[in-house]
């Protein structure tokens, strides 16, 4: 009896394996890790409650995180409306305002602003209401540090009014056309691009200084008398009974004697040392609100913005207010740098020695132009009143 030999698997014989490329392995560990696998498991019932009460709870998650959103901005829409709409709106469109054709490099870096107080006591803020104060607040947008170009009110300058140009105060400006002509006035003799504005009057700012608890100021001794007497003339037009100092040296002002301080006009060098003094109460001001808190902030903005009127909308606002802790006043400067004080017909005037190198020393302190050329409106005024006053 014959036995069968087992048959040998020689190696050529065996099936082999196939080879897998590293990418189908990655392809195949990816269905093998992450294809879902089914299971022919069936749920009982206790297990089916529990997965719908999970349901259920994620659900009831997603409606209250979407009711918490809803409310959230139910709030702030309400806080928007509630500060915003307060602020008197101009509803000129300040996209006409004069602009000349000139070229600064740097310019374009900065967000330039023009503050504007005035001495109105019925709350019109507009045409017919001289400026008292004329500010160009020039912002860097990147770094947020912010100049203060304070504009002497009898400077000699060019405006042009409806009814033709003439050479004039430029405090005139803005009675003549309001806030659009002082705008335009502004650009037209300093080549600047300003296309927005604030505008406060008296009560405003003296309601700013008393909500913020006052604010230290050096009261020199010579400004005594003359800022007492405007202590008394501010009590007339805001109501309250604001003491009269005693003394010079630093003490704490309240608004009415904020607001004198910033009108004395002829002590120490007119109205030079006049727009120090208004250039000093606001950053003071500054001072003091940034290190305030927020329903202190929320009181102002309450009781100051009907008091306002400006160009910038509601949206420009929010912008500007969202970096109010990030700015800082880094120098202060007057225009004209050089003037000459002289009477015309009988009435004071400054006039700017020259007004064209004036604009070149403007754009340096602002913009850190070095070298600018004026454009060629700035240098036919700066020679209209060269050779109307023989004054260079």
């Amino acid at each position: 009896m014959s036995t069968k030999r087992p048959h040998t698997v020689y190696e050529e014989e065996r099936p082999r394996k196939k080879r897998i490329t590293p990418e189908q392995n990655s392809r195949h560990s990816y269905y093998e890790t992450e294809r879902p696998r089914t299971s022919n498991k069936k749920q009982t019932p206790s297990q089916r409650k529990k997965k719908k009460r999970r349901k259920k709870r994620r659900r009831l998650k997603f409606l209250l995180f979407l009711e918490i959103i809803i409310i959230l901005l139910a709030i702030l829409f309400g806080v928007y409306h509630f500060f915003f709409s307060k602020i008197q709106q101009d509803k000129i469109n300040m996209t006409n305002v004069t602009i000349n054709d000139f070229y600064d490099e740097n310019i374009e870096n900065y967000r330039n602003i023009a503050l504007f107080g005035v001495d109105s006591q019925t709350n019109d803020l507009g045409e017919g209401n001289r400026s008292d104060a004329m500010i160009v607040a020039s912002i860097n947008k990147k770094t947020k540090e912010v100049k203060l170009l304070s504009l002497y009110r009898d400077t000699f300058v060019n405006v042009d009014r409806s009814n033709g140009s003439e050479l004039t105060k430029l405090t005139h400006a803005y009675a003549f056309g309001g806030p659009q002509l002082a705008v335009s006035t502004i650009n037209q003799n300093l080549d600047l691009n300003i296309t927005d504005y604030v505008t406060v009057n008296f009560k405003a700012l003296a309601d700013t200084v008393d909500l913020l608890g006052g604010i230290e100021l050096d009261i020199q001794e010579a400004e005594l008398g003359n800022l007492n007497d405007y202590i008394g003339n501010m009590n007339k037009i805001n109501g309250g009974n604001s003491p009269k100092l005693k003394h010079g040296g630093k003490q704490v002002l309240d608004g009415n004697q904020a607001v004198a301080y910033c009108r004395i006009r002829y002590v120490g060098n007119g109205d030079f040392r006049r727009t120090e003094r208004q250039r000093a109460v606001i950053e003071q001001i500054v001072k003091k609100a940034k290190d305030t808190n927020p329903i202190t902030l929320s009181k102002i903005v309450k009781q100051v913005f009907p008091q306002t009127m400006t160009s910038l909308d509601s949206l420009d606002v929010l912008a500007l207010a969202k970096d109010v802790f990030s700015y800082e006043i880094v120098e202060t400067q007057g225009f004209p740098f050089n003037t000459t004080g002289t009477k015309l017909s009988g009435v004071y005037y400054g006039i700017p020695t020259t007004l064209e190198s004036n604009v070149v020393k403007a754009h340096e302190f602002l913009f850190g132009t070095e070298n600018f050329t004026p454009s060629d409106t700035v240098k036919n005024i700066s020679n209209q009143i060269i050779n109307y006053t023989g004054i260079q």
